[in-house]
């Protein structure tokens, strides 16, 4: 899912060239990049796919130049994830009715690629065997309040299954909206809450089974755009059907109604890298606790900053202190770290 406009990045993350492109790390890859990078020994590429906006059609293009053209799915409109997944899934399931599916973000972090794959794997042989969705989810490090969480049940299995393996596979209890605070803690605090990372595995057969029985017309508009697929209408129709999708999340449309919701608890090092502070804490320091992503750089008498100027000819900073410093193609944001939040309403 590659759709996003990354409005919290602004101006390294712009509308017309959103986070997902960006080499937001300073690796010289951009997100989406890694992120197929990571599941190349898990799939090949020909198995890819992506769904975007048409504005990001040829960015994807230029960025995955070994993607089949017609993996690229160009959504006429945002209309949240369960529309998009649901495109991308009618679409693959004409075209190999028995696939098993991986669902991710292009534009999050995972650190250990290793043992995310493990996960993976075992997720897929999992869902390949019958009516199952499993949800990844994160053992929590910290009282996160910007994040879903899932709630797990007791691990499903051998009885010799330790909580503390990384492929253990649990029953999900429920899905608990972005907490406060104190519930945080106490979330924290049980054991048993996990991260909700927005990563699926199913079959094909099962999440179109799931939209028909809860998205009802979802499905029927997917059933109307699929008569298509693979021909040179299926842009027109496209055009004319998605835009008319509900508004829905993928949690809301099936991971909250199923009762075939299983997840598996990972520690991998993965981050949604969704704001500045969050990329702040990725990134290595210096002695004075700065952050900084390109190599024109100089800093005096600055602390707790985060500068990311990769393009920049010279950038000098003196005296600032817990700042976000951003320069893109001529945009300049200098903003307090503690005001990040604020960023949409300054930029508009």
């Amino acid at each position: 899912m590659a759709g996003g406009v990354g409005s919290r990045f602004w101006p390294m993350s712009t509308p017309e060239y959103p986070k997902q492109f960006v080499d937001v790390l300073g690796r010289g890859m951009s997100m989406i990049q890694m992120t197929v990078d990571r599941f190349a020994p898990l799939c090949p590429i020909e198995n890819m796919w992506v769904v975007t906006s048409a504005d990001y059609v040829d960015i994807v293009r230029t960025q995955i130049p070994q993607l089949p053209s017609e993996n690229i799915l160009a959504e006429p409109a945002m209309r949240n994830t369960a529309p998009c997944i649901a495109y991308a899934c009618w679409k693959i399931r004409m075209k190999d009715p028995s696939a098993n599916v991986v669902v991710t973000p292009a534009d999050a972090l995972v650190e250990e690629t290793d043992v995310f794959r493990n996960i993976i794997s075992k997720a897929l042989e999992f869902t390949s065997g019958g009516r199952r969705i499993v949800t990844v989810g994160i053992r929590p490090t910290r009282p996160e309040t910007g994040y879903g969480y899932i709630a797990a049940g007791a691990p499903i299995g051998s009885e010799d299954s330790s909580d503390e393996d990384e492929t253990v596979i649990h029953k999900v209890e429920s899905f608990r909206e972005k907490p406060a605070l104190n519930v945080a803690k106490e979330y924290l605090a049980a054991g048993n809450y996990l991260w909700n990372a927005g990563i699926f595995v199913w079959n094909v057969d099962t999440i179109v089974d799931s939209l028909r029985a809860f998205t009802p017309d979802l499905a029927e508009k997917m059933d109307r755009m699929s008569a298509s697929f693979y021909t040179e209408r299926e842009e027109k129709v496209v055009s004319d059907i998605f835009p008319t999708c509900e508004k829905i999340s993928i949690d809301y449309a099936v991971m909250e109604k199923a009762d075939f919701i299983y997840t598996i608890p990972g520690n991998f090092g993965w981050s949604d890298v969704g704001t500045w502070g969050s990329l702040w804490t990725l990134l290595s320091h210096d002695g004075n606790g700065n952050a900084v992503v390109g190599e024109n750089v100089h800093l005096n008498d600055c602390r707790g900053c985060i500068v990311h100027a990769p393009c920049a000819k010279s950038v000098v900073l003196q005296g600032l202190e817990d700042s976000i410093v951003v320069e893109r193609d001529g945009r300049l944001l200098i903003c307090r770290l503690s005001e990040e939040q604020r960023i949409k309403d300054f930029v508009k």
